[in-house]
């Protein structure tokens, strides 16, 4: 026993020795820790009840008060524990606070509500969000917080949509989908921290039931962001004022679905969203400018504390454009890090560096724990971590070997390039899909943006009061001609895009922890992370994909064969069916995946006809009907219909043995605060 506790004792010792060593670069561990208790909270498959928070609570006190008791080598393991813990909380907090009604059926009526957001689908339909709701027949009690409704209607258009107009339509509306197969993205736990409690769509005119009220301060600013929005894009026609008007105002519903395409495949899609890459580029031209600006007499250059007052202006134009933009997650995101390096250039420091990043990254989990689980945040804060650390390396080595006029050039490629590789992988585990000359459209693409369109933008507000913003406009379309050309042309090359599987679970978090450990660590010890990440590869390239999928409502059935996955349908399911083909890792179309599909052992009987004229099954084979089939009941066949499969959601069977391994959406999901699951469990699960 005394051995034991010896060697307990110098493991400590050990350990607190290496820690020890860290001292002064372990603020950048702080928001990992407060991500793991996130990740945590995520990743169970039931709810916590309120218990189980309070006694968080008290370890998290009660281990404060361990950490201040005990040695300095020791403390960081526990207040690392502590965070965890905080962690964990916040996002439960955070999950009950936006808690709303969620409808529980299908709806088809009148719905009246307030606009509060317009944007596209995916399909390009013009898409509303109301609030301030009333369904016919529906309490108020059980009347969702927001609904979403695609407008598909091809007959009159009705009244034109503006932001805080009370509008009156007739939709069909139903709750937030689950994911498409188990371990799939989870649409429901998106909607709910949306406040989203039903999406649909409508097809019928759109009707003003009141004038746009004054409302809160949010309308009156999207108010000014449409305006100014449709003010762009009279001043730039086509796909040109649509990316004019989304780097400005965020407003991305005038940019057609073929330059969407392009711009994603291309990988400039990132261009769109008002991150961090704009958010730098405005804030750094108005900091110039106004440093600029100062120095040009002799009082304020001498006296003043010019490097200050430049950042103070900066900071008031990012909350401007923050404002402006609509102020979503990415852009707040990218307010926080700008926010974060200009107090730094204030008090002296030194404005981009790992300690910002964690800040930044601190504040965002703070605010919006859920962040953390989308493409978004991991993508953002993978690129500034690893540019901010590849530039401190670089700062260290001598560069008088490269011209002067080749430098910018150099740091333009390395920012590029590091990226670049920074974010595929994480790009290419959520989408599927890699972007093969994504360096070379970036190349030729981003310094512009920021030598014309960012800078003409600005010259575009300017001048705006005095009726000549036509000219900043014009030198911004210029630019993005040329961005867009980029684009189409990248995009038309062979083997323009790539797709890989769909990771497993641990990929990701193996791929970060490596990542952060390269990155984060000091000393020789960092080097653990290189072998991580390549162990999270071989995983990734490891994956395998189910042999069978069935949508949860039966109305879709995937089998993988030697050439690909076969789909029951070739229309019909689409967004299940392009899911599906893209966890796959294939570029097939759900047209030409349709074409191998054979009857067999797994048969598909869609709609009432086919149910009504099958002549019965034999053990070993699975039917999935799209209706419902208890005619079926007791036949010797594994039958799947739209009432099983609503207790389970979707379905991914593997095989195993003589027979198949089951997993549900439902027992991936679990049963949480977002999901809405039947209160009879099913066998199955």
């Amino acid at each position: 026993m005394g051995r034991i506790s010896r060697m307990f004792h110098r493991g400590l010792t050990a350990s607190g020795a290496v820690l020890l060593a860290q001292l002064g670069h372990m603020l950048g561990w702080l928001p990992v820790c407060l991500a793991t208790g996130i990740g945590c909270y995520f990743s169970l498959k039931w709810e916590p009840g309120w218990p189980l928070f309070i006694w968080l609570v008290l370890g998290v006190l009660g281990l404060v008060t361990l950490a201040r008791n005990l040695p300095e080598a020791l403390s960081p393991f526990v207040i690392a524990l502590a965070l965890c813990l905080i962690g964990f909380i916040l996002a439960g907090v955070r999950a009950h606070s936006v808690a709303g009604p969620v409808l529980g059926w299908r709806y088809y009526g009148a719905v009246e509500g307030r606009i509060v957001a317009i944007d596209r689908s995916q399909s390009g339909a013009l898409r509303l969000t109301l609030d301030q709701l009333r369904l016919d027949d529906v309490p108020p009690e059980r009347t969702p917080h927001r609904v979403r409704i695609s407008l598909h209607g091809k007959g009159p258009a009705g009244i034109t949509p503006e932001p805080g107009l009370r509008v009156m339509i007739t939709a069909h509306l139903s709750p937030p989908a689950g994911p498409v197969e188990p371990g799939g993205f989870d649409f429901q736990r998106h909607a709910w921290f949306a406040r989203l409690g039903a999406v649909g769509y409508a097809r019928t005119p759109l009707m003003g039931a009141a004038a746009a009220s004054e409302g809160h301060a949010g309308l009156m600013v999207f108010r000014i962001r449409m305006a100014a929005s449709a003010h762009i894009r009279k001043r730039l026609a086509g796909d040109t004022g649509g990316f004019a008007a989304a780097i400005t105002t965020g407003d991305r519903s005038a940019i057609s679905p073929e330059a969407l395409q392009a711009l994603r495949v291309s990988n400039l899609a990132h261009l769109l969203a008002i991150s961090g890459l704009h958010m730098g580029l405005l804030t750094g031209f108005v900091f110039a400018g106004l440093r600029l600006l100062l120095t040009l007499h002799p009082v304020s250059a001498l006296r003043w504390p010019t490097k200050a007052i430049a950042a103070v202006g900066a900071l008031i134009a990012a909350a401007g454009y923050l404002a402006l933009s609509g102020g979503n997650v990415a852009t707040q995101r990218a307010f926080i890090m700008v926010a974060v390096a200009l107090a730094a250039l204030m008090i002296g420091r030194r404005a981009f560096s790992l300690r910002a990043v964690a800040v930044a990254a601190f504040v965002v989990l703070i605010l919006r724990p859920e962040a953390l689980m989308g493409p978004g945040f991991q993508m953002s804060f993978a690129a500034t971590t690893a540019l901010v650390a590849v530039f401190g390396w670089l700062r260290g080595i001598d560069q008088r070997w490269l011209p002067k006029w080749a430098r910018p050039v150099f740091a333009t490629v390395v920012s590029s390039a590091v990226a670049g590789f920074a974010t595929a992988p994480i790009a290419a585990a959520h989408f599927n899909a890699f972007a093969h000359y994504g360096l070379i459209a970036n190349l030729a693409s981003v310094p512009l943006m920021g030598l014309f369109v960012i800078p003409a933008a600005v010259l575009a507000l300017l001048m705006a009061p005095l009726g000549l913003d036509w000219i900043g406009l014009a030198v911004m379309g210029l630019g993005l001609d040329w961005i867009l050309g980029v684009a189409h042309a990248v995009s038309e090359l062979e083997g323009a895009r790539g797709h890989v599987v769909s990771p497993g679970a641990w990929v990701l978090p193996l791929l970060s922890l490596g990542f952060l450990m390269l990155i984060l660590w000091q000393g020789r010890l960092r080097w653990v992370g290189v072998p991580a990440m390549a162990l999270s590869l071989v995983l990734w390239n490891e994956a395998v994909r189910p042999e069978l999928l069935i949508s949860d409502t039966g109305t879709l059935v995937g089998v993988m064969t030697p050439k690909g996955r076969a789909l029951s349908k070739a229309k019909g399911a689409g967004f299940v069916a392009r899911n599906w083909l893209e966890n796959d890792g294939t570029g097939a179309t759900q047209a030409s995946a349709a074409k191998l599909w054979r009857q067999g052992d797994i048969v598909h009987l869609s709609g009432k006809r086919a149910l009504a004229g099958f002549q019965g099954c034999q053990a070993g084979q699975i039917v999935v009907a799209s209706v419902r089939a208890d005619v079926l009941t007791g036949q010797p066949c594994r039958v799947f219909d739209p009432t099983s499969l609503r207790r389970t959601g979707a379905v991914a069977l593997r095989k195993s043995g003589e027979g198949w391994r089951i997993t549900t959406a439902r027992g991936s999901a679990g049963d949480r605060l977002w999901t809405h699951w039947p209160k009879a469990r099913s066998q199955d699960q």
